[in-house]
């Protein structure tokens, strides 16, 4: 059996925590920002994190 090649789209998309979760961005803050309000700009800046079953799962592509 081969190895498992790492999904790079991902991989770039991403990010593992130090701690262990992995950082997302929020959806909906690349464009069209300005017809939104300033606490949703804000709050999509902070990002967030998968959730467990998605981490397990995400964990065997990065």
């Amino acid at each position: 059996m081969p190895k498992m090649k790492t999904h790079k789209g991902t991989k770039k998309v991403l990010k593992v925590r130090a701690a262990g979760p992995i950082a997302i961005g929020r959806p909906g803050s690349r464009h069209n920002t300005g017809k939104k309000s300033a606490a949703v700009n804000r709050k999509n800046r902070a990002g967030s994190t998968l959730s467990k079953a998605d981490e397990r799962r995400i964990k065997s592509l990065i």
